[in-house]
């Protein structure tokens, strides 16, 4: 048995790890690279594995870092089952066509600029069809209930408490007499995140694939991120200014509103109107809203308190779904709150409003989540004073913010602290999802504690399981 990694290494986007058990091939995500766009659309575009010989895909939770480039591997020739929980369903159905018509849409957009300058045509790396097709391929299974992808192999969902849906995956193998467990941790939520439950704990793995976006870091607590989103609101208000919250659709978005609306009932925020500009972040609302199953007893006692009221809508929030609605919050001259996805800045409507209201001083763009090398949120939060928006070169004067309390990634002590709780320890350790800095200070941590064989894969690296 081995194990390729060809996604999520010694970065924090595209996760995409191949298993070979036996002659099949299981797929572990099938997520979208993200960073320098030239890089970024030519690795997504051309798999590094041929897509028809993969035989089946588990799929760890609906983010497009982790989902994204589904289509393009049944686009490549993949014909079997994508495994997910039936939350990470839902939530891909929206997400998945979101993708594909974001890219048709921010492709045209490009275009026309390349036309005026006699420049080729970019393609999108897929389109509608394609996202549909692979939505089609999708089994749902429930968490606890064991499946089996291949011969052999017996997989189990537990809920890493990271976003609606969201699942470690657990895999018992059974291959030439030995039985050997891989545990493939997904994306590690944290304890006491609103609206989700607490990532459980597995007792024991031969093999643990880990992700470290946050080693050697720690994030303040929870209850502080409530406080400093009021905080930050109040500033901007003062100032006359609009507040840009680039925010992933899936879960972030959601956790702002639902924190919004309490900071509105206990009368703490200014009477400004709040705008989530985004049709795929109504959408997962939706999604939400159909799937309390997944809610902490914390969240379900808030609705229980609403006396029946939509914990995710409230008299000053708006849903924007119309491109011309979008458009028209552009003009505003007044304070606001604008929601819009994508999380890094790399797609969607925020740009739209960055390249309107990012040179102006009384304005803030303020970041819940964690941006990737390369991103324009990371240029951004690196203090760059120019940057260029759909190809086209502005000012940064805006107020730049970032509030570690929203991540929805476990910080070093819950990643040391999941692979502690296992006994025995696995004999093999691979930290994915990472910059190498994190990496590389999650993996001391490990070793100091008594983990013999930690690795730290790059794109390609194949491993022997032991």
């Amino acid at each position: 048995m081995e194990i390729r990694f060809w996604g999520a290494a010694r970065t924090v986007t595209g996760s995409m790890h191949l298993l070979t058990i036996d002659g099949k091939r299981l797929l572990l995500d099938c997520g979208m690279y993200q960073g320098r766009r030239s890089e970024a659309y030519d690795r997504n575009k051309h798999l590094p594995f041929d897509a028809a010989s993969v035989d089946a895909c588990i799929l760890s939770h609906a983010h497009i870092d982790h989902s994204g480039n589904l289509p393009t591997l049944v686009k490549s020739g993949f014909r079997g089952n994508i495994y997910a929980t039936p939350a990470t369903r839902d939530l891909c159905s929206a997400m998945l066509l979101d993708s594909a018509h974001i890219q048709e849409s921010d492709v045209k957009f490009v275009n026309k600029r390349r036309a005026e300058k006699g420049e080729p045509p970019f393609k999108p790396l897929y389109t509608m069809p394609d996202a549909i097709q692979a939505l089609k391929q999708f089994v749902s299974v429930g968490y606890h209930r064991p499946f089996e992808p291949l011969p052999g192999v017996r997989a189990t969902f537990r809920d890493t408490g990271h976003i609606l849906g969201s699942a470690m995956v657990i895999l018992d193998v059974e291959e030439n007499g030995r039985q050997r467990r891989i545990v493939f941790g997904g994306d590690l939520g944290r304890k006491g995140l609103p609206i989700l439950r607490d990532p459980e704990p597995v007792d024991h793995a031969d093999v643990l694939i880990t992700e470290g976006t946050y080693g050697g870091r720690f994030h303040k607590p929870i209850e502080d991120a409530k406080d400093d989103l009021a905080e930050v609101i109040s500033r901007t208000v003062e100032r006359g200014g609009l507040l840009m919250v680039p925010a992933f659709a899936v879960g972030r978005t959601q956790e702002l509103v639902y924190d919004l609306h309490q900071l509105c009932e206990a009368k703490r925020l200014p009477e400004i109107p709040i705008f989530v500009d985004s049709p795929l972040a109504t959408n997962v609302t939706e999604i939400f809203r159909r799937h309390p199953d997944i809610y902490d007893s914390e969240t379900l006692d808030f609705i229980a308190d609403l006396d029946g009221r939509d914990p995710f809508g409230f008299s000053r929030l708006t849903y924007v779904r119309d491109a011309e609605a979008s458009k028209a919050l552009n003009d505003r001259d007044e304070p606001a709150v604008i929601i819009a996805p994508s999380g890094m800045c790399e797609a969607g409507r925020i740009l739209h409003h960055l390249r309107h209201h990012v040179g102006d001083a009384r304005n803030t763009v303020l970041f819940v989540g964690f941006q990737a090398e390369h991103t324009l949120g990371r240029q951004l939060l690196d203090g760059r004073k120019r940057v260029k928006i759909f190809g086209e070169e502005h000012d940064v004067d805006a107020e730049i913010v970032k509030l570690e309390g929203y991540s929805a990634h476990g910080d070093h002590n819950d990643l040391v602290g999941f692979a502690r709780s296992m006994s025995p320890r696995p004999g093999q350790v691979f930290i994915v999802h990472a910059e190498l800095q994190a990496a590389e200070a999650l993996r001391a941590e490990l070793a100091d504690t008594g983990f013999q064989h930690v690795a730290i894969p790059d794109r390609g690296d194949r491993f022997e399981v032991e």
